[in-house]
């Protein structure tokens, strides 16, 4: 009953409320970066869910290495990002097959006015944390001043743009935007961000790496832990979210477990003993070869390929270019000749990989050719010098598949050395100004160890032959994430999620101003003012077609920069599972998303 007088009390507020707003605003149910959504007003839920999924039942999934913090959103800390995922709503839901349109989530309505100079949203009366107590703009204002005074560096870049954030009433929040802003982007950006209950933060610092979870509005709360071996998330009965239509079909499982290990490989036989219900397969070997298990010719354990059309996550070989030895563009090319794909591919992979040729790969925004249209007159027009061959010759990725070929890709890489000041001295590359020898290290975190030492050997083979001594350390993983924070290596193996959308993120991974930013995502050292200018182009375009204009330059140009040397992906997710799981059938190529899966048939 307490409930029911509450939210009846909301909603005659919100009557009153509304009829304050400015006439020139907008009240509407999506917010969409181009005014195309896929779903309608009032639509029930998403093409690629199951909204009669039954919730019951308990999975087991895998993690890896073990965390300190249960905030992964500041800067200190090894966090388990995904108690954040389960437990945090935002104020908008962005569909996998939409990804350029947000639903209502914690706001019921976005305000939009006709001059776009804010984004308002008018928070659910429904909408409360996990003890009860209402969602309110406090809670909103609180949560994102918090992210950008004392979350990770990235997010002082990501909401630049924002010059105030103002409460209109306690369910009525507005954030304003700079009168010099044009990033369309930006409202979309806003409805993305988690909510934490400003109470629940009195006496505690934000920044400080927490095992306290924090407490959210979403459907899992945090039950058990023990820091590294398990965290057990249960399903909150009273969730007040679960018949909006951006969660029906969503989080079935009464009780989501973590295991938590500190190899890959180790969870298969954690899957076969039923330890873990449900593991991806990151390792070509081991799904070519490593499933000949009695479970899986019985059918108790289903093997599957599920198509996805995600942009490939870019993994990479990554330079810091901080490095004098690495400021030349000319070195970079030269070592990203000797990496052969080819013969990993062949005798590791099982010929089941694609190389990742651009920054946005498997998407129609990869660029591709030579630079024609609207893209080439962006190119052209820049100020900043871009390299040579940008507008003569298509980027292409080296061709190791012969020795023939191999031995040409070599010549070639000394050749460049050469060029920027390097030469044989007694067997090694060295720098005849300097004196001294081009020698490499490349860090990975120990959960890929495994994996990326067959890798390396015929790379370090590779540049041995040309005078280049290559050394690869494998380091636990908060070694490896401290290491990275402070820019302290030389190469390193990275991988960035890329979103079916760039937008300003794209400035923390290669824009001029976090270059110089501990525990920035610009881990390269990017400085270059033509990829800065694109990236204003693309987060300012005002439709469709400048901006995959935009984003195709950009990538044209980090790619002919030889700032990484690219890996591979598959256009599948490979996943073995207990046959008690079921999933949605559907034409969305939504790859593996565990929580619109469910326990029956």
């Amino acid at each position: 009953m307490r409930k029911i007088i509450k939210a009846s009390l909301f909603v005659v507020l919100g009557i009153v409320w509304g009829t304050i707003e400015p006439a020139c605003a907008k009240i509407v149910s999506v917010v969409s970066l181009y005014d195309n959504p896929k779903y309608a007003a009032g639509f029930h839920h998403f093409a690629f869910v199951n909204p009669a999924a039954p919730k019951q039942g308990k999975i087991t999934l895998p993690a890896y290495g073990s965390f300190d913090n249960f905030n992964p959103f500041i800067f200190k800390g090894i966090a388990f990002s995904d108690g954040a995922d389960l437990s945090l709503e935002s104020l908008g839901y962005s569909p996998v097959d939409d990804p350029s349109s947000a639903y209502p989530l914690l706001a019921e309505k976005f305000e939009l006015p006709a001059d776009k100079s804010y984004i308002g949203f008018i928070l659910n009366p429904k909408a409360e944390f996990s003890n009860g107590q209402p969602v309110l703009a406090d809670d909103v204002i609180f949560s994102f001043n918090a992210l950008r005074e004392k979350g990770a560096p990235f997010y002082k870049i990501y909401y630049a743009d924002v010059e105030r954030v103002e409460k209109i009433n306690p369910r009525h929040v507005r954030f304003y935007f700079k009168k010099d802003s044009q990033n369309r982007e930006l409202p979309l950006i806003l409805t993305q961000f988690k909510i934490f209950s400003a109470a629940d933060f009195q006496g505690r610092d934000f920044a400080t790496p927490t095992l306290n979870p924090p407490l959210g509005s979403g459907a899992y709360v945090i039950d058990r832990f023990e820091v590294g071996k398990f965290v057990s998330l249960k399903r909150n009965p009273d969730y007040w979210g679960e018949d909006l239509p951006v969660r029906r079909g969503f989080y079935n499982f009464d009780i989501i477990r973590f295991e938590f290990y500190q190899d890959t490989t180790v969870t298969l036989q954690a899957l076969f003993s039923g330890n873990i219900d449900a593991r991806e397969e990151y390792i070509a070997k081991i799904w070519a070869s490593g499933y000949d298990n009695k479970k899986v010719v019985s059918g108790d354990i289903i093997k599957e390929e599920i198509a996805h059309n995600h942009p490939a996550t870019l993994q990479f070989f990554g330079f810091n270019t901080r490095l004098p030895k690495f400021q030349d563009r000319r070195v970079r090319e030269a070592v990203s000749l000797a990496f052969d794909f080819d013969w990993a591919n062949e005798k590791l992979f099982y010929r089941q990989y694609q190389r990742i040729y651009s920054l946005f790969s498997n998407s129609d925004l990869a660029a591709s050719g030579l630079p024609q249209g609207r893209e080439k007159s962006i190119l052209a027009a820049l100020k900043s010098p871009l390299p040579d061959n940008i507008f003569t010759q298509p980027y292409r990725l080296p061709d190791n598949s012969t020795p023939l070929k191999q031995r040409s890709n070599l010549r070639r890489a000394v050749e460049l050395l050469q060029a920027t000041g390097y030469d044989f001295r007694d067997g090694k590359m060295v720098n005849l100004q300097s004196g001294e020898p081009l020698e490499i290290e490349v860090l990975s975190n120990a959960a890929n160890g495994s994996t990326f030492t067959r890798v390396m050997l015929p790379f370090i083979k590779n540049l041995a032959r040309i005078g280049i001594k290559m050394t690869f350390r494998n380091l636990e993983v908060n070694v490896f994430k401290n290491r990275l924070d402070k820019f302290d290596f030389e190469m390193a193996i990275l991988s960035y999620h890329i979103s079916n959308m760039p937008g300003t993120e794209q400035r923390e991974f290669w824009g001029s101003a976090s270059a110089d930013t501990y525990g920035s995502y610009n881990l390269l050292g990017i400085k270059n003012p033509a990829a800065d200018a694109v990236i204003d182009g693309l987060i300012n375009a005002d439709n469709s077609q400048d901006y995959q204009a935009y984003v195709r330059a950009l990538d044209r140009i980090i790619m002919n920069e030889y700032y990484l040397i690219p890996h591979w992906y598959s256009s599948f997710a490979r996943i073995a599972y207990n046959k008690r799981l079921s999933r949605p059938r559907t034409d969305v190529k939504t790859g593996v998303d565990i929580y619109t899966w469910w326990i029956g048939e």
